[in-house]
């Protein structure tokens, strides 16, 4: 299963690649397929290396907490196994 965590836009480049904090890991997505307008501290929901939405600060900082949690309660392997099933998501369709 796959779950998009909010994260935050630190940086826009010219070729309209963000990148953005994921819980403290960085990296860059395109921006090509938002149908609004992005900005640096905006939150957006991410699939396979695109941006598909923004979220309210509020709802996003939410939910990052109720991850961290649940993060909090993982062993460490298990956080590992997480992070690389984000990356190479099964039901990407890629």
């Amino acid at each position: 299963m796959c779950l998009s965590i909010p994260s935050k836009v630190i940086k826009i480049d010219e070729n309209n690649i963000a990148t953005v904090d994921t819980m403290g890991i960085q990296r860059e997505v395109s921006l090509d397929l938002m149908p609004d307008q992005v900005e640096i501290d905006d939150y957006i929901l991410i699939h396979v290396g695109f941006a598909m939405n923004k979220i309210d600060k509020a709802e996003a900082l939410a939910s990052l907490e109720l991850y961290q949690e649940i993060v909090e309660q993982m062993e460490e392997e298990e956080r590992q196994q997480a992070v690389e099933e984000s990356d190479n998501c099964p039901n990407s369709g890629v």
